[in-house]
Parts: C-alpha cells; structure tokens; sequence
C-alpha cells in the first residue's frame, strides 16, 4: 500500500511546472556578469592591482547596505587576481573569512587560528595564550615572499564580538612581517561602523573607502529577469511578477539578494501548491514568510551579550506596550547574573538599542517629563504573534531554564 507521503514525493516528481534551475536564485550563486556595479569593480581593480606587481595596496574598506553587491563584486575581483597572479606565477593569495560565523571569527583567538588554518596549521580550538596564536600564524605568514589579500566579511560583526585591539594588531601586522605582506580588505553592512572605530584603528584600516549604494527599482528588475530567465520554465511567471517583486525591494531595502530571494520563495510556494504559474499573489505570501525566518534568523545570530538584551527586552514586551530603559536594564542585568554575563554599561546597552532599530527589532522616542527630564521609551516593532517564538528561540540558544522566569 502506497503511503500518502510517498504519493506526495511521486506527484512532485512528475510535476515540475515552474523551475527550470534553481541554483540562478540563491545566495550563493557567482554570477559571470555583475551587473549595474562595472565603476565600483573598476575602482576595486585599480585599488588591489598593486598587488599583481609584488607592491601592498592600500587597506580597503568596503561599507553599504545588504545586497548591494559588495561581497559579489570583492570575490569577483579577488578570484580574477588570483587567476591572474597563477598564470603569472606571483606570489599571491587571497584568505576570506566570514566574521558572522560562530566558531570561526566570534573571537580573536578563533579568527587567529582560522588563519593559521589557512596556511596548514590546526591549532586546537581553546587553551593556547593569545599571544602564542598570533606568533604562530605571523610565522606561518612570513615563512616565503608572498602579498595576502585578507578579506573580512561582516567585519562589524567581528569588531562587535572581538573588540577593537584585534583589528588594530591586524592593521599593524605589516611592521612586524621581513617576507610577506598582508593587506586588509573590510566589508560591512554598517555604514557607520568606521566611525564607532578607535582613532588608530580607523586611519589604518580605512586608507581606501569604497560606498556601496542600494540598487533602484529598474536595476533590480533587470537583475531579477536575467536571473528568471535561466532559473524558471518558459512563460512561467505571470505578467507583474517581476515589477512587484523590484517594486517590494526598492522600495524597502534595495537588497538584489532579497529581491530573488522573494522570487525564489515565491516559486517554491507556487510549486508545493501545484500551481502551473507563479502569481502576484505568491508574492506577498512570501514576502510575509521571509519576514518571520528573518526575525528566526536575526534573534539566533545575534552575540551572547546583544541576545542577553533582546531576552530582557521581550520579557518585557509580551507583558506590556513601552518599556522604559531604566527597566530594561535592571532584567537585562538579572539576565547576565543567570548567565555568569558581565553586563555592559548603560551606556552601551543604549548604543545595542540603537542598532536593534537599525535592524528593525525595536522603535524608540524621547518622553519629555517636565521638570523631571527625559526619558527614553522602547517599543517592540515586530509582529507580537513572532514574541513568543523569537523568546523561546533566546531560551534554547542562551541555555536559560524555561521554567525560570525574570
């Protein structure tokens, strides 16, 4: 007897209305053509071209929005340079790193022995000096002639968890290398992270800024239809699909990776409904579907400490509409006693509020209290229906009894 499951799996496989190749829509997919950004791949190659000549370019530093090509472009640029630098036999090597993954680049340590690993060496994941890791991948660096390019993506996410004085030891390694040089590229999706930068970290990182600027409606349009054209059957997509997806994208973030993000999941939803076609209504369906995974996403990809404050801050927020800063912080600093956390200072904890409103977590405003001053109140900016999830998601990642409430 046929099980209703395996009659779902065989229907599936017969139908296939909608995808031709998927792989053109997702995240990881490198494009041969890049479109709308040819200027800022121009003035990246001019700016790391030295390198192909033995010579150390300048430090870039890489900032704009999410999805506006930085990462596409910088590993399209650095993997043309690395072909190059084969074919010619030039000493150069090109080291990426994603900072926004845990376990690789949460700490100095971590990122430091990533490095090492980069070059052969496996060093164990705790018990090392730091200063015994940085001499071990100095060593390994500086054992031949040779230029790295030493790309950190997300390098916010890097400075947030790790501090200031990993990036200042890495923009200082030149003076302390007889062989090799190394040279820094920084990506980030915060566009005033440079100036949260201690002065010395600032002018040595920063010697080349390039500004990434969000992607428009009719960019995204185009980038949506070439990539539509590999990725879906022929006529598959219904008049309007397209506009409204741009139109969604540009008009909210201008985030191209977004943009066919939507379109993808809006296919899919089609697909498990056995549509033939992918409609506008799709559309809207998955852009409420990504909304809530983002929130999933955001809250367990936030550090120890920021998750500590988001958990005091839903605490709260499921029990009442404002919540004062004032009261925030005392269950924030219950929530790191639970946790054997050093709270951060008030001050601090007002700069993470900030960010969680950049991100979309929280709103904030001025309350003016006569003689009494001011005071600042949050309220919470997300769906009330995610709270629950988002909170219990904090518990699991965190490690705090469920039964134990602030």
């Amino acid at each position: 007897m046929v099980s209703q499951v395996q009659s779902f799996f065989e229907h599936f496989l017969k139908e296939n209305f909608i995808f031709q190749n998927k792989k053109f829509l997702q995240a990881n997919y490198l494009p041969d053509l890049v479109m709308h950004r040819d200027d800022f791949m121009r003035e990246m190659a001019s700016i790391l071209a030295p390198a192909l000549k033995g010579d150390r370019p300048s430090n870039l530093f890489i900032y704009g929005k999410t999805g506006t090509g930085k990462t596409l472009i910088t590993r399209r640029v650095t993997d043309d340079m690395e072909r190059i630098a084969k074919e010619n036999n030039i000493p150069l090597r090109v080291i990426y790193v994603n900072c926004k993954l845990r376990r690789v680049a949460d700490t100095e340590y971590r990122l430091i022995a990533q490095l090492a690993r980069e070059f052969g060496r496996v060093l164990p994941a705790t018990g090392l000096p730091t200063d015994s890791v940085y001499s071990i991948f100095y060593e390994l660096l500086d054992s031949k002639e040779q230029l790295v390019l030493l790309v950190l993506d997300e390098i916010d996410q890097l400075a947030k968890r790790a501090g200031d004085n990993l990036l200042y030891n890495l923009t200082r390694i030149n003076t302390e290398l007889k062989h090799a040089q190394l040279c820094l590229i920084g990506i980030s999706n915060d566009l005033v992270f440079v100036d949260q930068l201690d002065a010395r970290v600032k002018s040595s990182l920063s010697e080349e800024e390039l500004l990434f600027p969000p992607y428009n409606a009719v960019q995204i349009h185009a980038i949506l239809q070439e990539r539509a054209n590999k990725s879906f059957k022929e006529n598959a997509l219904q008049p309007g699909v397209l506009e409204k997806c741009a139109a969604y994208a540009a008009g909210e973030h201008g985030d191209a990776r977004r943009a066919l993000e939507l379109l993808r999941v809006a296919g899919e939803i089609a697909e498990r409904k056995s549509c033939q076609y992918v409609e506008i209504k799709h559309i809207d369906e998955a852009q409420e579907k990504i909304d809530r995974d983002r929130l999933y996403d955001l809250t367990l990809n936030q550090p120890r400490q920021y998750q500590a404050l988001m958990y005091a801050l839903l605490t709260l927020g499921l029990k009442q509409q404002s919540i004062v800063t004032g009261e925030l912080y005392g269950v924030y600093e219950q929530t790191c006693h639970r946790l054997k956390l050093r709270p951060l200072t008030q001050r601090r904890i007002s700069d993470v509020i900030g960010e969680f409103e950049m991100l979309g977590i929280a709103q904030t405003r001025v309350v003016s209290k006569g003689r009494y001053g001011r005071s600042r109140n949050i309220v919470l900016a997300v769906p009330r229906v995610s709270l629950p999830k988002m909170k219990e998601l904090l518990v699991s990642s965190l490690g705090l009894n469920e039964l134990e409430q602030v």
